[in-house]
């Protein structure tokens, strides 16, 4: 099951997109220095296709990608979920901020733009900081990844 804590429309997530983040609860991969323990709990609503045709319907165009902030606990339902969007809104892009150090086995990301992956290792900082084990790929129009971990250093630090 996924769950939805809290969303935000947000601007660095993802680089050049206007992104509606669902921030997903029930994270199983408890970082250390998680900068949302919080969503580690069992809390929100469960996201279904009636939720995110509501969120989607809410912003229009004002969002041009939606990206689902964990969902490390079910990957599979992500994926559904990933896939309905698609099919029902074609014009957004889809990301995924994973947790995991790898995509799941048999995991199917046809339907993602973005995939973050990589947990949170406080030592190492996160995707704006070049130390980071965190990567950030896009899907390329030849269905290729492409790590854009770097765009995240050439941001302006008042963003």
């Amino acid at each position: 099951m996924i769950k939805c804590a809290s969303y935000d429309v947000v601007f660095r997530e993802i680089p050049n997109e206007v992104t509606l983040a669902l921030n997903l609860s029930l994270c199983p991969n408890r970082c250390l220095g998680c900068h949302s323990p919080n969503l580690w709990e069992d809390i929100g609503q469960v996201v279904d296709e009636t939720l995110l045709t509501d969120l989607i319907d809410q912003y229009g165009k004002a969002i041009t990608c939606l990206c689902f902030m964990g969902g490390d606990n079910d990957p599979l339902q992500l994926a559904q979920l990933a896939h309905f969007v698609k099919q029902n809104f074609a014009q957004l892009k889809i990301g995924w901020y994973s947790g995991r150090s790898q995509q799941p086995e048999g995991f199917d990301t046809t339907d993602l733009d973005y995939i973050k992956l990589g947990p949170y290792k406080e030592e190492l900082g996160p995707l704006d900081k070049s130390t980071t084990n965190q990567r950030l790929y896009k899907k390329q129009a030849d269905k290729s990844w492409k790590d854009i971990t770097s765009h995240f250093w050439i941001l302006p630090s008042f963003l």
